[in-house]
């Protein structure tokens, strides 16, 4: 069971901007991962290797809630910073405190066109945030939140940040049900005080995730904001002898999902589909498509009922 991540953060263009630093993105990045490389290299055996993950954040933007950018500029922002932590020599790279599907899918775009220039494809990992109202700041419960991005094929999805694992529990059992792929969990140390420090101890904050292990509902593990390497050596040494989750890659079910999943059998038929973008459904539509005007507010294209 994997126990540790090296993680370069929030480093992409747009980010660095609010610092001037934007011009170092590139070089950063690529600096960073040669970093955790070397020092992984070192460490390494072959009873236990390191590997380097060069995690992607979230940015400070959020496409469906606060905007701010636009998706083809955070897909030019994770190809750049994908693009430089591959050139870095990083093993696997990470979309991470995932919480706009959006953006994920800019940062998928991005790292796929990196994959692309250089010509080599890492494994890609997929974390998310849930919020304390139970979904994703721009709405997704946890299974909406999977079956959103299921089809990027990534080699683990899981949670990470939030407020500590025992918020976590109920989303973590749900993704371990339907997940075809790894399942992670790595928590903050618990919420930081007014001063901006972490209180879960090690042995509390290992103890609580050990016990989604001992479910059978991890193969990932690690920590978030607060923790430190004592945090991560209590937890590697709770979740040594336990079992790791097993993989069904096997999905019967069929499934989409918007805000929320709609997970249909051949019993549910038949589903009507409500087509909102249609010019001789909708005389608004027709005048809108007849007139030219912009539909970035008036379109939905497809209402599930």
């Amino acid at each position: 069971m994997l126990t540790s991540l090296k993680q370069i953060r929030s480093a992409q263009k747009l980010v660095l901007d609010e610092y001037g630093l934007g011009h170092l993105a590139y070089e950063l990045n690529v600096r960073a991962a040669q970093l955790a490389k070397a020092e992984a290299d070192r460490f390494s055996t072959p009873e236990k290797p390191r590997f380097v993950v060069g995690a992607m954040g979230p940015t400070t933007k959020t496409l469906s809630v606060t905007g701010g950018t636009t998706f083809s500029e955070l897909v030019r922002n994770y190809e750049e910073q994908a693009r430089a932590l591959i050139d870095g020599k990083c093993d696997a790279l990470l979309l991470e405190t995932s919480q706009d599907m959006l953006n994920v899918k800019a940062g998928f775009k991005g790292i796929q066109e990196a994959f692309q220039q250089t010509g080599i494809q890492l494994p890609l990992m997929v974390s998310g945030t849930i919020e304390p109202m139970g979904t994703t700041l721009a709405g997704q419960d946890i299974e909406a939140f999977y079956i959103s991005l299921e089809h990027m094929k990534p080699i683990s999805v899981g949670l990470n940040c939030a407020t500590g694992p025992e918020f976590m529990t109920d989303h973590i059992r749900t993704l371990s049900s339907i997940a075809k792929s790894a399942v992670s969990c790595y928590p903050n140390a618990g919420l930081p005080d007014e001063e901006g420090q972490y209180h879960e101890s090690p042995a509390s904050l290992a103890k609580k995730i050990a016990a989604f292990a001992k479910e059978g509902w991890l193969n990932i593990v690690g920590g978030c904001c607060g923790t430190t390497p004592a945090h991560i050596q209590a937890l590697s040494d709770e979740v040594r002898t336990l079992q790791p989750r097993h993989i069904n890659r096997e999905s019967p079910q069929h499934t989409v999902s918007g805000i929320e999943p709609l997970i249909y059998e051949d019993s549910m038929r038949p589903l009507f589909v409500g087509e909102r973008t249609n010019v001789i459904g909708s005389r608004k539509f027709k005048r809108l498509i007849a007139e030219q005007k912009s539909l970035k507010k008036q379109q939905k294209l497809l209402v599930l009922k």
